[in-house]
């Protein structure tokens, strides 16, 4: 039964992210991909913590205990601040699909890293898997690259894209050494809040705070960013953890990558975008090899 709700969930999940990275794309077009990311975390809060008030009677995790604050704040802050921040810009610099084909290298990596750090051993097969989703990756890359030369940022949008899926890879990792028992929506908030601190550090820093101000003031981008607010950072997240607290992580992982599957069609019929047998034929054999290594 657990297996059957893991799977499920993971399944929204993935339905989840394409609309957020939609929403999130268009966003980042007109008001850029930083002051995005700190909008939609304190958007997603807002949500977050509405919830967790009405379901748990806490407006803040403060029932979680110092290890669990460790790992999901340190979750956050990979997860959210450094593989977030790089992955928004790709999306805008090489669009949603692109983005989320190269981020399809998240599963994998995340066996190579559990292999080193938790000794968790890789077969024959999850190797196979590896190969088949990274060179799928590179064909489709390839191919979009070469008819988008015109582009100046399309090599730095794939850079971005493999640097967010490492990103990914790690906090999936933290979060699952900080949230295996704990409420995964209170998760999600710790992991929030750390990132808000980060992010915040970083705009004192570098000073993006007046963009950030003027983004608030863009209409059209603030319904966008509350849309992908709501599907990503409290809905999207929380339920990621759900999925993996109940079933395998590898398992849950491979069903959540179904979103480079499943934004074709959304991208065609929303935005009108022109997809190519190329990119479909990528889209289907990375999901292939991701799903192999977890048979």
């Amino acid at each position: 039964m657990f297996l059957v709700i893991g799977e499920s969930v993971a399944l929204i999940v993935a339905l989840c992210w394409v609309f957020t990275v939609l929403a999130f794309e268009q966003a980042g077009k007109k008001v850029g991909s930083l002051s995005v990311n700190i909008i939609r975390l304190v958007i997603g809060l807002i949500f977050i913590s509405t919830f967790t008030y009405f379901t748990t009677g806490y407006v803040f995790p403060v029932n979680a205990s110092s290890e669990t604050i460790k790992w999901l704040a340190l979750s956050g802050l990979v997860g959210f601040v450094i593989g977030d921040l790089f992955l928004f810009q790709s999306f805008v610099d090489v669009g949603a699909r692109v983005s989320l084909l190269i981020l399809s290298v998240s599963p994998p990596l995340t066996a190579l890293i559990s292999y080193f750090v938790l000794g968790e051993t890789l077969s024959t097969l999850d190797m196979v898997g590896m190969f088949i989703t990274i060179s799928a990756i590179i064909f489709v890359v390839y191919n979009k690259q070469s008819a988008s030369e015109r582009h100046p940022h399309t090599i730095r949008g794939i850079i971005f894209a493999i640097i967010g899926a490492m990103g990914q890879s790690v906090g999936l990792i933290l979060s699952k050494l900080g949230a295996s028992e704990f409420n995964a929506f209170q998760a999600t908030q710790i992991r929030i809040i750390a990132a808000i601190i980060g992010f915040s550090i970083f705009f004192f820093i570098r000073k993006e705070w007046k963009n950030v101000f003027k983004a608030l003031k863009n209409k059209p981008a603030m319904k966008f960013i509350t849309l992908g607010s709501f599907f990503g950072p409290f809905l999207g997240v929380s339920l990621s953890l759900v999925a993996i607290q109940n079933t395998a992580v590898g398992v849950a992982s491979t069903i959540m990558q179904l979103n480079m599957i499943l934004i074709i069609p959304f991208s065609v019929i929303l935005f009108k975008e022109k997809v190519s047998y190329k990119e479909i034929l990528g889209a289907i054999v990375a999901f292939i090899g991701v799903a192999l290594m977890f048979i």
